[in-house]
């Protein structure tokens, strides 16, 4: 398939050898060939073709890409099908699922196709994922507003998370429970607390966004406790953020405990216990 992928498809040798492991499983072209023949029906040039094939070659197993449902059922043009697909998320959305659903709800959702492309651009998982998975888990953002939800997407894109992180997606659930105020003064209070830059705490928040879903009285006493009783220092716990979601009284206490007894017998060294014991 490699000679296939370059002569026809116009991939690149590298790209060719790359992509010639996902559909070396075909015996012949003719399923390419018609999958070739729906894409290059919505006005995909020959090096757009090229780029869709390299991002997602499983595409030409595919038996016929539902190109129509997008047109007669979403209401899409040709040159509008033809800018999804070039987008990473669009070309494997059509390979792995029926996108047209998900496009039906996004679309009047976000206002606009053009603000699904942008949104695509930061999280191209949204055309492939279960609309009734993200619905359980992501219920109270569902509700909101397409402007409340951009400026919730906008405060969360400043800790520079990947839009198609789990995190990016927590990060947003976390932000939605709060307001923009609430969010500001946690960082603050973190920053003050921890004694480190926003750029640091930035850093232990992609890691763990629920902790700016904490109430600041839960975050003090936590902080209180890791660092002035059990001598935890502040870039240990910047390095484990996970730490402070865990309960005081249930988790982290007892613990704390349970390592004093094993430090006095001399069954664990000092070094390694908050590895072993807490995280």
């Amino acid at each position: 398939m490699e000679d296939y992928l370059v002569d026809t498809c116009g991939l690149t040798a590298a790209q060719s050898l790359k992509a010639s492991k996902n559909v070396s499983h075909l015996k012949s072209a003719t399923k390419p060939d018609v999958v070739l023949a729906i894409l290059s029906g919505v006005g995909l040039s020959g090096a757009d073709l090229a780029a869709v094939v390299a991002a997602e070659p499983w595409l030409l197993c595919t038996k016929a890409p539902s190109v129509a449902s997008l047109r007669h059922r979403v209401g899409l043009s040709d040159p509008q099908i033809a800018s999804l697909l070039l987008l990473p998320g669009g070309a494997k959305g059509l390979h792995t699922c029926d996108m047209a659903p998900r496009l039906e709800f996004w679309i009047p959702f976000l206002g606009s196709f053009e603000m699904l492309l942008k949104i695509l651009k930061r999280n191209n998982a949204i055309v492939s994922s279960s609309l009734e998975k993200m619905s359980q888990t992501s219920t109270r953002v569902l509700t909101f507003s397409p402007e409340r939800l951009k400026v919730i997407v906008q405060q969360v894109e400043k800790l520079h998370m990947p839009g198609c992180s789990w995190a990016f997606k927590n990060a947003v659930g976390a932000v939605a429970r709060s307001n923009e105020g609430i969010v500001n003064a946690r960082m603050e209070f973190l920053s003050s607390s921890l004694g480190c830059s926003m750029e640091k705490l930035c850093s232990a928040v992609c890691k763990c966004p629920q902790i700016l879903g904490l109430s600041e009285s839960k975050l003090h006493s936590k902080i209180e406790f890791l660092v002035g009783k059990v001598g935890l220092e502040p870039d240990y716990i910047l390095q484990r953020p996970v730490l402070l979601t865990y309960s005081l009284e249930k988790w982290l206490v007892p613990r704390h405990y349970v390592v004093e007894v094993l430090l006095v017998k001399g069954l664990i060294k000092k070094l390694l216990i908050f590895t072993v014991v807490y995280v």
